[in-house]
């Protein structure tokens, strides 16, 4: 079994982050497309489709067709989704690794390495609508490389930061088709604090929520 370093992000880990990242949350297009599919009101309209076309055709041919493009725009449209999400974050903070959690208090990014090559990401800074917590952000694993704990060690990486720092406790989001990391977050000790629809119009509309988890922690006053 390979050997996995977990240490601070270096500047030359940043092609190789953007990579992880990437591959990561490509992952979760044909869960969420599944998703979709699941949403009333996506069945009605496929239904609506179908039974308009059925009527006024008198042919099945026309309906399936046409619901099969249905479905195909629909996949397109999911794709289209997390692709311009994973551009936005490749043009902010994973732009400016450094900047954004290198060089601010009590904020830090880390990668895990094996064999010399970067395989897991994970990183922190102050939650921004929760005082006194660091937010877990950019927790991404090769799928090459799961099944070894690094998600795990990653995980404590940030406990550890987070209770050294004085804060008493550790957030994050992820979605509801992130299923994996649920199961990973709540096995390492992560409650479930509320589930809430992205405020997002399209998000609204498909029933799109992200789920958001603490983890509360032992720690001394908060330091200067």
């Amino acid at each position: 079994m390979a050997s996995i370093q977990i240490r601070k992000y270096r500047d030359d880990d940043a092609e190789a982050v953007r990579e992880v990242f990437t591959l990561g949350m490509s992952e979760h297009v044909p869960s969420s497309f599944m998703h979709l599919l699941k949403q009333p009101l996506t069945q009605m309209v496929l239904m609506c489709v179908f039974c308009a076309l059925m009527a006024s055709s008198k042919s099945f041919l026309l309906p399936i067709m046409a619901v099969t493009l249905v479905l195909a725009g629909a996949r397109q449209f999911v794709t289209y989704m997390f692709t311009s999400y994973i551009d936005t974050c490749l043009k902010k903070d994973l732009c400016h690794i450094r900047e954004t959690y290198l060089e601010q208090k009590d904020a830090c990014f880390w990668v895990a390495e094996s064999d010399g090559r970067v395989v897991g990401t994970v990183a922190c800074m102050p939650a921004e609508k929760v005082p006194g917590c660091l937010e877990l952000k950019r927790m991404s694993v090769r799928r090459t490389h799961r099944g070894m704990g690094i998600a795990k060690a990653l995980c404590r990486t940030v406990a550890d930061f987070t209770r050294d720092r004085g804060y008493a406790a550790v957030i994050l989001y992820t979605s509801v088709v992130q299923t994996d990391a649920q199961n990973l977050y709540e096995h390492m000790g992560y409650e479930k604090i509320r589930e809430f629809v992205v405020p997002e119009l399209v998000a609204r509309i498909t029933n799109f929520s992200l789920i958001e988890y603490r983890l509360d922690l032992q720690t001394d006053t908060k330091k200067d």
